[in-house]
C-alpha cells in the first residue's frame, strides 16, 4: 500500500502546480486584456526581463510557447488564428494542421453543445470556463479543461483559450477510488479481524472458564478435538494416573485401560467420532499404584454457532465400589436363586412325602381300625357286667379315639399339600358380604345354640380379587375360631367389620373369649398343629392354613388379645385397582 500513497501525493502535488499556473495565466491574460499592467517581468535564465506591453510581443510568444497548457486564439467565428505547441501536442497534430481549422471540429458531437454554451458565455460576458473531451488524430477523446477570455488582436476581439490536460487527474481520481476502496477493504478486513478476535478472546474466556470449572470437579475431566484427540486433562487426572502435566496423553486411554475392555471402549469411541452421538462406556483403568478400578466414562460434542463439531467434553467417574456392590448384588442373587430352587425342590418332595404317607398310611389305619371293630365282635358286649370286660371296654375305646385322630391328622396334611398346590389358584371379584353370609348360614345351628350376639358391619366394604374357596376359608376359620374358644361365663359377642387404605382391605374378627398371651405364645401362634386351649376340641391348622392363604395372595394376618378378654384378628387383603 505504500507505493500507490506516494504515486497519489505526487500527482496531487503536480494537479495542484498546474492549477497554480493555469490561474496565473489566466490572471496575466486578463491583466493584459484589461490594460491593468502595462509590462511583464519574465523570469529567465539571467534574472528577471522587463518587457513593456508594447515591446513584449515577442517575448510574451515566448511565454505562451513554454507554457505545459494548450494556448489558441479563436476567432469570432471559432476559427484557430494561433495555436502553441502545447496545444498541437494536446491534438496530437502538427500547428499547420489545427491553425485556420474550426475548433468545434475537434469536439465530439455529444459535447457541441457543452463547447456552444462555453463559447457563447465567453462571447457574452467576456470570459468563461468548462470542462469537455477534444478528439486527437488517433480518435482518442482527451479530457481537457477550458479557459476562455475574450482579448485585443491585431485590432479586433479574439476568444483566448488555455486548455489543461485533466488525464492525470482522472487518474488521480481513479488511484483515489482505488485507494478508497483499496481502504474500505482493509478497514473491512480490520473490522473482520477485530471481530475475529472478540470471538477468539470469548472462546479462551470460555475455555478458560471450562478449565476453571472442569478443575474443581471430583471427576477426571478431559477434552478432545473433533479428531478425537485429546487435549486437555484436569488435575484428577494426573493425580490417579501419576504422570506429570507436561505428558498430556496423545493416544487415547488405551495404555491405562484393562486388556480386556480396550477394544469395546474403543469400539464405542470410534463410533461417537463418526455419528456425533453421546459417548459411554464402562471399563477399568490403572491408577499410579498398578490397580484397576472401574471408571464411568462419558462425553458430549461441543459445536460452535455454524454447526461445526469443535471438541469433546467428557468426565471419567469412579464406580469401582458401585460395581463390587453389584457385583456382590448379583452372587447374592445367583446364591438366593439357587436357594430358592433348592427350597422349591424340598417343599415339593415334603409335599409328595405328606401325601404319599397320608395315602400310604390309610391303609394300615384302615387295617387297624378294621381289627378293632372285629376285636369288638369277639369280646364281651358292652353291658357284660364281668370284671374283666370293664377295662377291656375302656381300652378299645381309647385306641379308636387315637385311630380317628389319626385320621383326622392326615385328612388335615392333606388339606396343607393342597393348600401348597392352589398357590395360583385362579381369582375373582368376591364381595365380602355374600361369603360372610354363606359362612354365618354353615355355623347358624351353633351360633343359635350358643346364643351368639353377631354383629356384620360390612355394608360398605368393596369387592376383593381372591380365591373364592380360600376366601371362604379364611372367614369360617377367623369366625368358627371366635365361637370355638368363647369364655364360659359369659355371652360370646362376635363383631365383623371392614375398613380400606391405599393398600390394603382389611378384615376384622373381634371376640370376647378366652384371648392368649401374646407375649408368651405370640411365634406359636400360626404354627402348624399348635394348641393354646386344649379343653377344646380341635387340630391346631386352621390358623396356619390362614397365614398361609394371606401370603400367598401378598397379605397377612395380624392379632391383638388379652387373656380373659378376647381377641381381634385383622386380614389384611391387598387392594387391587380395577
Amino acid at each position: 500500500m505504500a507505493e500507490p500513497e506516494m504515486t497519489v501525493a505526487a500527482l496531487l502535488r503536480e494537479k495542484e502546480e498546474l492549477l497554480l499556473r493555469l490561474q496565473e495565466a489566466e490572471d496575466l491574460i486578463s491583466a493584459v486584456r484589461t490594460g491593468a499592467v502595462d509590462a511583464l517581468a519574465i523570469q529567465g535564465a539571467d534574472g528577471p526581463r522587463i518587457f513593456t506591453l508594447e515591446g513584449a510581443d515577442q517575448g510574451y510568444r515566448t511565454l505562451i510557447e513554454q507554457m505545459n497548457e494548450g494556448a489558441m486564439l479563436l476567432s469570432q467565428e471559432g476559427m484557430i488564428l494561433y495555436g502553441n505547441a502545447a496545444l498541437a501536442e494536446l491534438l496530437q497534430q502538427g500547428l499547420e494542421d489545427i491553425i485556420g481549422t474550426n475548433f468545434a471540429a475537434f469536439v465530439p458531437a455529444d459535447f457541441q453543445p457543452s463547447w456552444q454554451a462555453i463559447w457563447a458565455k465567453g462571447w457574452s460576458i467576456g470570459k468563461s470556463k468548462g470542462e469537455l473531451p477534444l478528439r486527437t488524430l488517433a480518435g482518442q477523446l482527451l479530457p481537457l479543461s477550458l479557459s476562455a477570455n475574450v482579448l485585443q488582436f491585431n485590432g479586433g476581439l479574439v476568444l483566448a483559450c488555455i486548455l489543461t490536460d485533466l488525464s492525470a487527474h482522472h487518474e488521480i481520481k481513479a488511484i483515489r477510488a482505488l485507494v478508497a476502496e483499496q481502504n474500505i477493504e482493509i478497514s473491512r478486513q480490520q473490522q473482520a479481524l477485530k471481530i475475529q478476535e472478540a470471538a477468539q478472546q470469548r472462546v479462551e474466556q470460555a475455555a478458560a472458564e471450562v478449565s476453571r470449572l472442569l478443575e474443581g470437579i471430583p471427576q477426571i475431566a478431559w477434552t478432545a478435538n473433533s479428531e478425537g484427540v485429546s487435549t486437555y486433562f484436569n488435575r484428577r487426572w494426573f493425580d490417579y494416573t501419576g504422570r506429570t502435566a507436561d505428558q498430556l496423553e496423545q493416544a487415547w486411554w488405551r495404555d491405562y485401560q484393562h486388556p480386556a475392555d480396550r477394544d469395546a471402549a474403543a469400539a464405542r469411541w470410534q463410533q461417537s467420532l463418526e455419528t456425533g452421538h453421546v459417548f459411554e462406556a464402562e471399563f477399568r483403568l490403572l491408577d499410579h499404584t498398578g490397580t484397576y478400578r472401574w471408571m464411568l466414562n462419558r462425553a458430549l460434542p461441543s459445536y460452535n454457532e455454524r454447526g461445526e463439531l469443535m471438541q469433546w467434553i467428557g468426565t471419567c467417574t469412579d464406580i469401582h465400589e458401585q460395581k463390587m456392590t453389584q457385583v456382590r448384588i448379583d452372587q447374592a442373587q445367583k446364591q438366593l436363586q439357587e436357594n430358592n430352587a433348592q427350597l422349591q425342590r424340598a417343599n415339593i418332595d415334603l409335599d409328595n412325602f405328606i401325601y404319599t404317607a397320608s395315602h400310604d398310611l390309610k391303609a394300615p389305619i384302615s387295617n387297624i381300625e378294621g381289627l378293632l371293630h372285629a376285636l369288638l365282635e369277639e369280646l364281651p358286649s358292652a353291658d357284660d357286667s364281668s370284671p374283666s370286660a370293664q377295662p377291656v371296654a375302656a381300652l378299645l375305646t381309647m385306641m379308636q379315639d387315637s385311630v380317628d385322630r389319626f385320621k383326622r391328622t392326615l385328612d388335615h396334611l392333606t388339606e396343607v399339600t393342597k393348600l401348597q398346590k392352589e398357590y395360583a389358584a385362579p381369582t375373582a371379584w368376591l364381595p365380602l358380604s355374600a361369603t360372610i353370609q354363606d359362612v354365618c348360614l354353615d355355623l347358624a345351628p351353633l351360633i343359635q345354640e350358643l346364643g351368639v350376639q353377631l354383629e356384620v358391619e360390612i355394608t360398605d366394604c368393596p369387592a376383593v380379587l381372591f380365591s373364592e374357596k380360600n376366601l371362604r376359608s379364611v372367614v369360617y376359620n377367623l369366625l368358627s375360631n371366635a365361637l370355638k374358644y368363647r369364655a364360659p361365663d359369659r355371652v360370646p359377642h362376635v363383631r365383623i367389620w371392614c375398613q380400606t387404605t391405599d393398600d390394603f382391605l382389611i378384615l376384622s374378627v373381634q371376640d370376647n373369649g378366652l384371648g392368649l398371651n401374646l407375649a408368651t405364645h405370640q411365634h406359636k401362634l400360626f404354627a402348624m398343629f399348635e394348641r393354646f386351649h386344649t379343653h377344646v376340641e380341635g387340630s391346631g391348622i386352621g390358623l396356619y392354613m390362614v397365614k398361609k392363604i394371606m401370603e400367598n395372595a401378598g397379605g397377612r394376618i395380624e392379632v391383638q388379645s388379652e387373656v380373659g378378654v378376647g381377641s381381634l384378628f385383622s386380614a389384611y387383603f391387598r387392594r387391587q385397582y380395577i
